[in-house]
Order: C-alpha cells, then structure tokens, then sequence
C-alpha cells in the first residue's frame, strides 16, 4: 500500500486520516462538498485528493499530491452535472435515465481532449497535463500546480497599463503554446487573464482546458464562457468555432492588458458594437497596434484575423499592420505582407551598397527607386556589375527554366516546395531577394518557392464522430469545413456526425474545397414515435452509435 501523505504538507501520515496533522497542525477530516471526493482519496495509488477547489460544467477541480514525488498537482474529475445523478457507494458516477449515451460520448471528448494535450505538453506557453487515468466509471486529468499568481491577479496589483511591447513580451509564449494546440488540431476556447498563470520562475503559462461543450453555450453541459473574451460563435451551439476563436480571445486579452479595460461582451456588441479602440482609451497605444486589435476582434470570423501567426506578426511589425489597412480592407494579405518584407529587404540591401560604396571614397547617390529589369540585366547570370539586379524567376519552370541554366549560374538557387491550388505543379510562385532588387555580390542567394500543386487529401471516415473530434480530424488534414444541425429522428447519437456531403475515401483540393459536415441535433422523440421506434430501442440505438463513435476515435 502506498504511503498516505498529507494533502497540507506532503509529510507521512502513520495514523491514516481524521484529527490533525501532527506536522503541519491542520485539519485531516474531509470537508469537501457532498458529492465530491473525500480527502485523501487514492487514485490509481498515485495520487491523494486533497481540498476541493471547484466546479465547472466538465467536473470537480481538487489539489491534489503525487505521491512518488511528493508534489502538489491539480486534479479534474469528469463530473458533468447536468448529466449525472450523483456517486454511489464505492464512488461511481450515476448517468441520468436517458442521458447515458451523452454521458458516455462527451465523457470520451474530455478523455481525448486531455490525452491530446498529454501527448502535446510540456510545451512553451502551456501547462502541462501529466497524466490522464480512468477510474470511478469516469476520468481523471492530472495537471501541474505551480506558484505564482493569474494575469487577472497581476494586472489588478499594477499601477499603470502595459506598454505594447510589454504586452506583447508577456503573451508571446501564450501565442506560441496557441499555435502548437492549433497545430495539434485542438482549440482552447478559454483563453482569459484568469487562465493566464505568471509562475514565480520561467514564462507565462495558458491553463483552463475545456471541452467544446463547456465552451459553448446552449451545449448539453453546462457552459462556461468568459464574458469580454469570449467569441460571438461561442455562445450558440449552431455555430462553430474554430481558430479564430482562439485569435479573437488573445486580442481580448492584450487588449486588456494595454487599455486596464475589459472588452464590451460579444453578445452585447452583436446588439450595439460600442467597442472603443484601444488607441482612443489609451493614448500611448499606437493607432496602427490598435487596428490589428480591432481586426483581430471582429464579430464575423469570417472578417477576423484568421491564425495566431498572423496575429503574432501583425502586433510585432508596423509594416506588417500597415500591409493589412492598404486599401482600407483591413485584412490580412499574405502577397501584401511578403510584398512589404521584400520592399525592406531591397532597400536594406541598397543601403548596404551605398554603404561600402562610400567607405572606398567612391560615394554614389542613393537610388531613388528600385531600377527595372532589363534583359541583358536577367539574362547575363554573372558577374557582379554595380547596378545589376535580380532576374525575375516567379513563372518559370523550375526543373526545364531554371535548374541546370547557365542564365543562372552566377547565383545559389536554394528551392522549397509548398501547395498552391492556384499556381501550377514545378512553377516559381515567389522568390526572395524580389526581382529587380541591386545584385551585392557574386554568386547571391536567390532562394525560391516551387509549387507542388494542389494539396490533395483523402476524406477521412468521420461519421459517427463527436463534433469536437471530427474537427480534430479535419484540422490535422488541413480540411476546411462547415458544420450545420440536422434534424435527428432519433437514430442517431446526438452531436455526432450524421454525414458529409464528400465521402470517406475522396480525393480533393483542400485549399479550393470546403467540406459540409452534418451534427446530429437533439433527439425528436416524437419523430421516433411517428417512425414507429420504441423508447428502448432508440436508447439502445443511441448507445450502439455512442461506441461506434468511441471506437472510431481511438482508431480512426
């Protein structure tokens, strides 16, 4: 048997629990809330449940110790209340008659979720869950504790507001532990200053882990949703979120952070936008900083910034901002931004000339525009001649125009391939240095990205899936996709998926293709009656569908 310690102290207790500790002098009997763990409660005879610390619509949050090294650890219990009746004697959770299949499916999300994010982390930015376990007829997420203190915490002992640099400091390994979720197909959807720890060592770090039903309103569980940072997609279960949900939360935040002011509500604004800019509430936020702040709120997310490198890129970089706003269009361009790098890299490359060129005495006046590409500039491929330039390679072939050309010898062609629905397989799309950029020296890298085609995927079997899973599945393909309710006649399992308007096995462009992906609704019982389906045999139905779902997730 495992050596009982005690959840205050982490010292050994001979004499089991009940009284005080005769270490640390405080209380050993349990006062956590009926329905709840008691103290000192064994899991898997790795862990001791400690205090009782909170609940959400997912479960019970508690301290808890890992015993074998003797360090406080957070433990959440899958407790849904609107799905349960409660524990029985040896401390099974109770579905409710009629809900056991939710139970089940939206019990499988919360062990995928956190297995995910066991596989994923330790990882900048996030906190690390390090165990997932079953017990109790229900699942167990073992998440660190560290020291420290919240973003709310922090922000509410400072005197003044963060500068944008600061801001952007701080958050930035929240944006990179953001990026790796979203890169692992999964979307937090809680990202607040309350889920933002500031441990005493080392950076921020993102906790709060939800399953989509908590963060979404109108779910089967109980929602948990953050008002001022919340998306407006997430406060109704017939819209999807996606991760510019993630985008809109972290310009909350940073918006926050810069202006001392929470953000007016998504709700609220979808009724009356009264959101001030950033720039108007604080006068030290630069306009162009508070642009990317309201690009990257918008309530459509079809309008709203799209990723988290966008966002990242945008916050750090005036000229990336500015890329954004040519046009008044307010958004990202990636051509724009490419566009404007290559510009200061051109100019950048002129000064250095100029530079070198006056240090010998041999002073020349600075180019007041980027001199065109003449052919013999193009054509030559050699030599080092002041006022040569760049050849123009974006629109040949690489393999049959520019591989192995003696026009181009005089440079190191270094390559790279990515998908293009737009640009032909073997054709340059870009290059870097831009065309027509001054040449600096003999054999100058000209590095270029070839075009593979199409980025052809392969439909996954996705039906019978839970919604949150089978995003999970689309997302890892790069599949883009909308999900809509179906009317469900009670032979399917509620929230998963009925059907896709491409089948299992197709071959598609993903980058010109949106897929149609169908979520069984709330059963219609009456639809059952009408069909002729007793009650049992549609519960049965219902559970046979909720395994199919559970097996097809744990081998797609």
């Amino acid at each position: 048997m495992a050596e009982l310690l005690c959840p205050h102290c982490l010292q050994p207790l001979t004499d089991g629990y009940g009284g005080d500790c005769p270490h640390c002098g405080r209380s050993l009997e349990n006062q956590n809330p009926e329905g709840a763990l008691p103290l000192g409660t064994q899991l898997a005879g790795r862990y001791t449940v400690g205090s009782y610390l909170s609940a959400d619509g997912d479960g019970l949050a508690y301290r808890g110790v890992l015993n074998e090294e003797k360090k406080f650890v957070l433990i959440k219990e899958y407790f849904p209340v609107t799905l349960c009746n409660g524990r029985s004697a040896d401390g099974s959770l109770m579905p409710k008659e009629g809900k056991e299949v939710l139970f089940k499916t939206s019990r499988m999300d919360f062990k995928d979720l956190y297995d995910d994010l066991h596989n994923l982390t330790p990882a900048t930015g996030l906190n690390t869950i390090l165990d997932v376990l079953e017990e109790n007829n229900t699942v167990y997420a073992v998440e660190e504790s560290e020291k420290g203190m919240t973003l709310s915490h922090y922000l509410n002992l400072r005197s003044r507001t963060l500068t944008p640099a600061e801001a952007r400091t701080l958050l930035q390994p929240i944006m990179e532990g953001v990026t790796q979720l979203h890169k692992s197909g999964l979307i937090h959807r809680g990202i607040c200053p309350d889920n933002i720890l500031l441990p005493i060592d080392g950076t921020a770090r993102l906790t709060g882990y939800g399953t989509l039903a908590l963060r979404t309103g109108g779910s089967e569980l109980k929602s948990q949703l953050y008002p001022g940072y919340a998306a407006p997609e997430q406060y109704s279960a017939a819209e999807f979120s996606g991760r510019y949900t993630d985008v809109y939360a972290l310009a909350a935040v940073c918006y926050k952070m810069v202006t001392g002011q929470t953000p007016v509500s998504a709700p609220q604004r979808k009724v009356r936008d009264s959101l001030e800019s950033a720039h108007s509430l604080e006068a030290g936020v630069p306009t162009w900083f508070s642009q990317v702040l309201a690009c990257a709120l918008r309530l459509d997310p079809a309008r709203r910034m799209q990723t988290v490198p966008e966002l990242m890129s945008a916050l750090t970089d005036p000229n990336v901002a500015n890329a954004m706003f040519e046009r008044g269009d307010n958004q990202i361009s990636t051509r724009k931004i490419m566009g404007v790098s290559l510009a200061v890299i051109a100019v950048l490359a002129i000064l250095l000339v100029w530079s070198l060129l006056d240090a010998g005495g041999e002073r020349t006046p600075v180019p007041t525009a980027t001199p065109a590409v003449t052919d013999s500039a193009e054509d030559s491929g050699t030599g080092s001649s002041t006022g040569e330039t760049i050849p123009d390679l974006v629109g040949k072939r690489y393999t049959s125009e520019i591989k192995d050309n003696d026009l181009y010898t005089g440079y190191r062609i270094v390559m790279t391939e990515e998908n293009s629905s737009d640009v032909p397989a073997g054709v340059v799309i870009s290059q870097d240095p831009v065309a027509g950029t001054l040449r600096t020296e003999e054999g100058e890298i000209i590095q270029i990205v070839v075009s593979k085609g199409p980025n052809l995927v392969e439909m996954p079997d996705i039906i019978g899936f839970t919604q949150s899973n089978a995003s999970k599945q689309l997302d890892e393909r790069g599949i883009q996709y909308k999900m809509q309710i179906v009317e469900n006649d009670g032979t399917m399992a509620e929230g998963c998926v009925a059907k896709t308007d491409v089948l299992a096995g197709t071959k598609f462009d993903a980058g010109k293709t949106i897929v149609s992906v169908f979520i069984a609704g709330e059963r219609d019982d009456t639809l059952v009656a009408t069909t002729g389906g007793s009650d049992s045999q549609s519960s049965s139905d219902g559970a046979d569908s909720g395994s199919a779902s559970s097996d097809s997730t744990q081998n797609p």
